[in-house]
């Protein structure tokens, strides 16, 4: 495992030295989910930023010292790094220089699995590439020289690498465009069954992925690490009166989330544009929790899905304190414990009263020997009543305008 100096500036953006040390417990865990250790820590009140090196030049040369000393293998930075500033740390301090964003990419790249998400993370590291050669100072013989405006092979190799780049941006949107298209089809398929969508987002390790296999009875990875899972997942799930409906998973948001990323990710966060409600997921037992449960909101509001209602859902009762978990249940917020599913018939009810359409009440009677005809039936409504009366058979039952109409189809054909 590598091992690093972790490096913050506060003081720009109004931030103060405890925003800065929240980040900074943050920032180790991501290191440590990317396989860094963390051996040091510098904090650096620097308002303005030192353009040069962001933080003020006597820490830089603390930073050196210190990684020396402690034989440390690189310095990862919580504030973002401009490429000039970059160069300049590791010509100055003579170790591997990184920052936040860099680390999380990083993160992603391991984490994704499907084709689409490896497509959508190396289009987001291609443009944080693209990004920081847009930025750069020429400085291998970049001037011009001779007659005119000639350019020097410094300057020629920085352009052509810039529209490989671009080229490559280019190739990767195409095949995410194809991926998702086949991924719109597959959504028509599952609009066919008529079933309210729903979507569970919030802020990364917050227990997403676990209370969707606990909801779904079903397997779905589950980590108790950062971004354990970037795919998004949908399962089916019963609701307290027998209504079906699809549940999605979507990747998880973190502070000082890169633009880049969200970019490259829209069309996995399109599935919560879809949904009829919002489950946020809150990991009720962090102290940094309200910060967290901000961050995801204003996200939520950068994709377009600020209309959508959202139910407050605080997750990991079982490490909260009593009195929390009393001012929460006096707010009317939802308290659960996704691994042993308490206190999630109430959140269910709660997306009952969102999602819950208005049903037609209807009842038939038919030969009890038909199952095939009262299997189609019950996946597409939900059953209330089931009467046997000699060889037939009385149901009465609730779907929408939608499916009675199927129903009637397949009451004409049979």
């Amino acid at each position: 495992m590598k091992k690093a100096v972790l490096v913050s500036v506060f003081g720009i953006d109004k931030l103060s030295k405890e925003d800065a040390e929240i980040s900074l417990n943050e920032l180790t865990n991501l290191c440590s989910t990317a396989g860094i250790s963390c051996i040091s820590r510098i904090i650096q009140k620097k308002n303005p930023p030192d353009p040069a090196f962001l933080i003020g030049k006597g820490k830089v040369f603390e930073i050196k010292e210190t990684a020396q000393e402690l034989k440390a293998d690189l310095i990862v930075f919580d504030n973002f790094l401009k490429p000039i500033q970059q160069r300049n740390l590791e010509r100055e301090v003579g170790k591997i220089v990184i920052d936040r964003t860099r680390v999380i990419l990083d993160i992603f790249a391991m984490r994704a699995h499907s084709k689409e998400g490896k497509l959508q993370v190396e289009r987001a590291q291609a443009t944080y590439r693209l990004s920081n050669l847009s930025h750069s100072e020429i400085d291998l013989d970049s001037q011009t020289g001779g007659i005119g405006t000639r350019r020097g092979p410094g300057e020629k190799k920085l352009e052509d690498d810039k529209r490989k780049l671009r080229d490559q941006i280019a190739r990767l949107d195409a095949e995410i465009l194809k991926v998702r298209q086949r991924r719109d089809t597959q959504r028509k398929n599952r609009s066919k069954q008529d079933l309210p969508e729903a979507a569970i987002a919030g802020y990364t390790n917050a227990g997403k992925s676990t209370l969707l296999a606990a909801l779904s009875k079903s397997a779905v990875y589950a980590d108790d690490k950062l971004f354990a899972t970037l795919d998004p997942l949908t399962r089916k799930i019963k609701l307290p009166n027998g209504r079906t409906i699809l549940l999605t998973d979507t990747v998880g948001f973190i502070n000082k989330l890169p633009h880049n990323l969200i970019a490259a990710f829209r069309s996995t966060m399109e599935e919560i544009l879809r949904a009829s409600c919002i489950l946020h997921i809150i990991d009720g037992s962090s102290p940094d929790r309200e910060k967290q449960k901000q961050t995801v909101l204003e996200v939520l509001k950068e994709i377009g899905a600020e209309s959508i209602p959202v139910i407050s859902v605080y997750n990991k009762s079982d490490k909260m304190d009593v009195f929390w978990r009393s001012a929460l249940k006096a707010e009317g917020a939802c308290i659960i414990c996704a691994k042993t599913l308490e206190g999630t018939g109430e959140m269910l009810q709660k997306i009952e009263e969102i999602i819950e359409p208005k049903h037609l009440y209807k009842e038939l009677t038919f030969d009890c020997r038909r199952q095939n005809l009262l299997n189609k039936i019950r996946s597409l409504s939900n059953i209330k009543s089931q009467i046997y009366e000699g060889n037939l058979i009385k149901i009465s039952f609730e779907c929408s305008n939608v499916s009675w109409e199927k129903i009637k189809q397949l009451l004409k054909q049979s």
